[in-house]
């Protein structure tokens, strides 16, 4: 789990700017174990995109909560990185500070899912739903973080052991957001696609018809704020 937290996508930067650039720049917050730029092998330029991994949790933790960044003259996006699997999947993408926490065992309380995910984060609330009529627990509960960071990096991790009982964990969404795939609309310049296979952003239908899907899917384009933060 400590090396999913570990590993951040960095988005936007300029073409010019290398891997000795981002290096620079990130070290600040912590000690550097990879930087990576990603280019475009075709054309030999940079894909304005890449990766750092820290040594540590925390201090991927402090370059995220100094935000916003500025590289080489660049404002950057800095995320979380998740796997390629998980590139379309809400649960992880949503920018929610609520998660859902699944098969909770009677004698797990809202205190112990506090104490757990406080490592996450500072959690504001927890809870365990229980019947109304009955008073009986119902196996699940939720938590909610003071920010979204925290939620993200609860939810990297689908299994989880709290005082012996294994729970599973996913963003909590409203039944918009999961019809929408948990994502607002991209603020990315240029055209936006908002999900591949579903609904499309203004702009978006060009977009589609400029796209070889399979040829999306092979390949994977980036684009910053629309298709990101891939392991």
């Amino acid at each position: 789990m400590a090396t999913k937290l570990c590993k951040l996508f960095v988005g936007g930067l300029n073409v010019e700017t290398t891997e000795d650039g981002v290096r620079k720049y990130f070290e600040q917050f912590g000690t550097l174990n990879d930087c990576v730029v990603v280019m475009n092998q075709q054309l030999g330029r940079s894909r304005c995109f890449g990766f750092i991994t820290y040594s540590t949790p925390e201090e991927a933790d402090a370059a995220m909560a100094a935000k916003p960044h500025v590289v080489e003259g660049h404002d950057v996006e800095l995320k979380r990185a998740i796997a390629r699997e998980d590139a379309n999947n809400p649960d992880i993408l949503a920018n929610v500070k609520k998660i859902f926490v699944g098969g909770v065992k009677d004698h797990i309380e809202a205190d112990n899912l506090t104490e757990y995910f406080s490592q996450f984060g500072v959690v504001e609330k927890a809870e365990i739903i229980s019947d109304k009529q009955t008073g009986r627990k119902r196996g699940f509960g939720f938590v909610f973080f003071e920010d979204t960071d925290s939620a993200t990096k609860a939810v990297l991790t689908k299994y989880h052991v709290i005082n012996g009982n294994k729970v599973e964990v996913k963003k909590a969404l409203t039944k918009q957001e999961m019809s929408t795939g948990g994502r607002g609309r991209g603020r990315g310049r240029g055209m936006v696609l908002s999900n591949v296979g579903g609904s499309v952003g203004q702009h978006g239908t060009r977009l589609l018809e400029f796209l070889d899907l399979k040829h999306f899917r092979d390949k994977v384009f980036f684009w910053r704020n629309v298709t990101d933060c891939y392991l």
